[in-house]
Formats: structure tokens, C-alpha cells, sequence
């Protein structure tokens, strides 16, 4: 990876002062230079009455059998996760400036530090953290993406080793940039790429904005080397994901999408996908989610061989993270299917949601069953308790689930009965 690629300008994110001298800090990470940053960071309280209560909010979460649920760590806005592969170590990202670097020093399965990641280099909308299998960390913000080669190792200063995998700006056109919808996800594929989900701003976008989003891949899935070159439109047709991997059975890719608002409250549905091949066409907007054709695009014929969703979720519950379990703690029947998180619906007369699914898969690689794993988050009197984002695998083979809405990580292990 070239560590001295060009950087651009903050374009609308923070004034001009703030601009220049992000710049100037990436500019400097990039030369391994020190860009003067306070060594006194910030850290989060992990004890007092915050986590008590939410520790005593998750005696509502219901799980199966052998299964417990415990405070990880209080994290601020939490969204999507990364694993540290050498030391377990854990970043989460935001939907507002900060990631943030979550440390159990002491392997009690409890974090004991949370404090922010690369503070000296101003970000926007980190949502997206995903790492390589030789650890370099990948942040996809809203409009640039960043590699940091030694995240683990480096973390523990406000100066991290850097680089630009895809200058700001320059993710999507600069004029599409929007507060909806604006949230990235990524992963390393099998082929070593670097893959990133890129939602729509709209709820259904007007007909003249499908060639520039067919273009950059703004409906989509895009796919590129892990220095930013050889970009392509992976898949098409995806109004808003939040949440991809890849079957490491079969390698094939899997990822969750948002659905159309306003059609009812029970219509049309949520959805897990698996794409087979590069090129193919998931729909959008031509069908709202499933096979539910949009009022929009009803009169306009699809695309031809539109692949349509594996599983059909509860509509508008929000699906987001979503991971291949890989570990050998849970019992045989969760080794190999997907854990999957629902936010929770917004505008939907009931509420519904706020939940961790498992869909297991068949011998063929497709979806099985789809059952709620963890939910009590929202209560009897559909009032939110917390929101899940995403799902992640600790190395013990214990199950993480970032909740934005408390600013927390919970941890979910297993222990036969």
C-alpha cells in the first residue's frame, strides 16, 4: 500500500481552519510524523450509575438456552465493529467523528479502556471498520475511505500510521452528499478487495438520478483494490445497506437491506441477500423490497434476472450488522449461520425490531431458518431500551452487539446447562 497518496480538502464537514490543519495531520501520519496532538486522551467511564442501568436494562434481552448477556463496554454512539486479528482488541465506529479503540487488557471479557482512535485526523460519519486478515484497519467514512496498517499497535497515541485509500471527496460525487442514508460498511473479501456498501439518499430516488448512481455505485456495492484502485460496481440495485460478510464456506457475499418507507406498516419486507457473482441486480428501485414493486417505478419494467432476497424480513425493523458465525463456543447449530441486528423501526404505527436474528443455512449454501436470537430491547410498551447495530465474534468465539442508542457493547456467551 503507498502510505504518501494524495489528500484532499474536507469539503463541507468543518470550517477552513479545521480543514487545513486535518490535512496537514494526515499529511504527517502518512510520513510517520508526529503531529503534535495532546498524549493526555480522553477515556470513557466504564463504572457508575450509566452502566448500572444498563446493565440492569438487559435483564429484559431474552436469549435460548445456556446463553447469558452482560455489559462489554460503554461506548459512546456505538456503531459498526472491528476485531482486532493479532490482539482482540476492538474498534467501533460512529455516524459522527470519532471511532473509538476498546480495550480488556486483562482477557476478563469486560473492557477495562475506551478512548478514541487517530483523534489528531478529523473525521466524518466513521461508520465503517473493518480490518485485513495482516491487520491493517479500514475506516469508510461518509466520503473518503482510510487505511491504518498498524491500528492495534499504534492505538494507544493520538498519531496512528496512515493512509488514503480514496481521497475525500472523491467516495461519491461531492454534490450527492447527503445525512441520509450516508452510513458505509465494509469488509476484505475472499479476494482480498476492499468492499463498501453505499446507500442511496432518497427513499426512492427520482428517475434521472439512476445513471450517476448506477455509475458510482450509490444503489449499491462497491468493490475495489485495497489502495483504492481498479473501483467497480460490485452489485446493483440496493437502496440502503448497512451490513455485509462473506460466507467463508463458500465465499460468497451476503448483506442486509433497508427498505422502502411509506407503503404500510407491514409492507414490503426487509431483506438478507447473497450475492453469487459480480454484476448482478437486487431490485431497487424498481421493487420497494422483495418482489413489492415501488409506485414509483410500477409502470417500468425491471431489469432483467433480478435476484431477490434470500430472506424476507419484518418490514421496516431496520436490519444492519450482520456477521458469519465462525466460532466454536455456541453449540453446532449457530457455527456457520448468520447473526444479524434490527435496529428498530422509526415510523411504523407499532413498533418492531430492536433484535438480533440467526438464520442458519442448507447444505447448498442458501438460507434456512430465520428465528430471533436476542430481543427485549424494546419493551411491552414499545418503549426502546436500545437499538442494535451490529454483530461481531470476539477471538473466544463470544458474540459482540453494538447498540447506538445506549452508547453500548454488550457480549453474549454460552455455557452448556
Amino acid at each position: 500500500m503507498n502510505f504518501k497518496g494524495p489528500i484532499v480538502a474536507s469539503v463541507v464537514a468543518f470550517s477552513v481552519p479545521l480543514a487545513a490543519m486535518s490535512q496537514d495531520n494526515m499529511k504527517k501520519l502518512e510520513n510517520f510524523q508526529s503531529t503534535g496532538a495532546n498524549l493526555n486522551m480522553e477515556t470513557i467511564p466504564q463504572t457508575g450509575a450509566k452502566a448500572e442501568a444498563i446493565r440492569n436494562n438487559l435483564k429484559n434481552v431474552k436469549l435460548p438456552p445456556g446463553f447469558k448477556i452482560d455489559l462489554y463496554a460503554i461506548v459512546p454512539d456505538a456503531r459498526h465493529m472491528a476485531v482486532g486479528p493479532s490482539t482482540g482488541i476492538l474498534f467501533v465506529g460512529t455516524r459522527k467523528t470519532q471511532v473509538w479503540a476498546v480495550t480488556d487488557r486483562a482477557k476478563s471479557r469486560v473492557a477495562d479502556e475506551v478512548k478514541p482512535f487517530s483523534p489528531s485526523i478529523s473525521m466524518k460519519v466513521p461508520n465503517g471498520v473493518c480490518f485485513s486478515p495482516d491487520g491493517i484497519l479500514y475506516v469508510a467514512e461518509h466520503n473518503r475511505v482510510l487505511a491504518f496498517p498498524a491500528a492495534e499497535f499504534f492505538y494507544e497515541g493520538p498519531d496512528v500510521a496512515a493512509a488514503t485509500v480514496v481521497p475525500q471527496g472523491q467516495l461519491i460525487p461531492v454534490e450527492e452528499e447527503s445525512f441520509n442514508h450516508g452510513a458505509r460498511t465494509c469488509r476484505i473479501g475472499p479476494d482480498n478487495k476492499l468492499y463498501i456498501t453505499m446507500g442511496n439518499p432518497f427513499n426512492v430516488p427520482a428517475k434521472d438520478k439512476l445513471p450517476i448512481y448506477a455509475k458510482t455505485g450509490m444503489m449499491g456495492i462497491l468493490r475495489m483494490d485495497r489502495d483504492g484502485k481498479n473501483r467497480e460496481v460490485f452489485a446493483q440495485g440496493v437502496r440502503n445497506s448497512v451490513g455485509l460478510d462473506f460466507n467463508p464456506k463458500d465465499k460468497t457475499l451476503w448483506f442486509t437491506d433497508n427498505q422502502v418507507d411509506g407503503m404500510g406498516d407491514d409492507t414490503p419486507p426487509g431483506e438478507i441477500n447473497r450475492a453469487t457473482k459480480a454484476a448482478q441486480h437486487f431490485g431497487f428501485p424498481w421493487y420497494g423490497g422483495g418482489k413489492v414493486r415501488t409506485v414509483e417505478y410500477k409502470d417500468d419494467n425491471p431489469p432483467a434476472n433480478v435476484v431477490f432476497p434470500q430472506v424476507e424480513t419484518a418490514a421496516h425493523a431496520a436490519d444492519l450488522g450482520m456477521t458469519f458465525y465462525r466460532g466454536s463456543m455456541f453449540p453446532a447449530k449457530y457455527q456457520g449461520g448468520i447473526f444479524s441486528a434490527q435496529h428498530g423501526s422509526w415510523n411504523r404505527t407499532t413498533p418492531v425490531g430492536a433484535r438480533v436474528l440467526f438464520t442458519s443455512l442448507k447444505a447448498d449454501g442458501t438460507a434456512d431458518k430465520t428465528e430471533v436470537f436476542a430481543e427485549g430491547w424494546l419493551t411491552p410498551n414499545k418503549e426502546y431500551l436500545g437499538r442494535p447495530v451490529d454483530v461481531a465474534m470476539l477471538p473466544d468465539g463470544s458474540l459482540l452487539i453494538s447498540d447506538d442508542y445506549a452508547g453500548a457493547i454488550y457480549r453474549v456467551s454460552y455455557a452448556a446447562q
